[in-house]
């Protein structure tokens, strides 16, 4: 595999692929060679993990100015020494499916909420230096009848999430207090305070 670079002056070829690890994810190293702007051509040789595209939805009430969040254990939190119940919007590995398809079944496994039409609102790359893993990202309107679940998530895929209904201004606040560390929220959350639920 070879390709020219956005301006036509950087080419990268892969020469050779390893696989490293298959098991909840595929881990690969790759052998490539790259010619810089200036002509130097380098071997460099990365790791990539691959572990499908996922989605990830903000539900929003601009009634109460509320949004719906969970609280879940995450080993790696734990493993880094930090606090590993993390609170996340809800999200999932696309599996197959297509990503509006897979996020209304997170968001009713996650969150017990049953979706109108979510609304897309862009897709990002997470960590590109090393994950494959592309993130669409959703939003959608819910009332205060419709948050009525204190808990959810699928047991049999170890799972317990504390469903969160809480005010926007105080998730904001989670975010400078450090309560909220998960990227894909802080994202979602910002979105929020800017387009869907600015300030007057």
């Amino acid at each position: 595999m070879a390709m020219t670079g956005p301006r036509g002056d950087t080419a990268w070829e892969v020469l050779e692929t390893r696989l490293l690890s298959d098991n909840w994810a595929r881990l690969t190293t790759s052998l490539l060679r790259v010619r810089l702007r200036d002509g130097t051509v380098q071997e460099q040789w990365r790791e990539a993990y691959d572990r499908g595209d996922g989605a990830c939805i903000l539900p929003f009430d601009p009634v109460r100015r509320h949004v719906l969040l969970g609280r879940q254990f995450r080993w790696p939190a734990a493993q880094n020494g930090d606090d590993p119940f993390l609170v996340e919007a809800a999200a999932g590995l696309l599996d197959d499916a297509a990503p509006e398809a897979r996020i209304r079944a997170e968001a009713q496994e996650e969150l017990g909420l049953t979706l109108d039409v979510p609304r897309f609102l862009f897709s990002l790359y997470m960590s590109p230096g090393s994950v494959t893993e592309r993130l669409h990202f959703f939003s959608a309107t819910y009332g205060a009848t419709d948050a009525q679940a204190r808990f959810g998530g699928l047991r049999e895929e170890g799972e317990e999430i504390e469903i969160m209904d809480i005010p926007l201004k105080e998730a904001l606040t989670m975010i400078e207090d450090g309560t909220i560390r998960d990227a894909k929220t802080v994202i979602l959350l910002q979105y929020a305070a800017l387009h869907l639920m600015p300030e007057d």
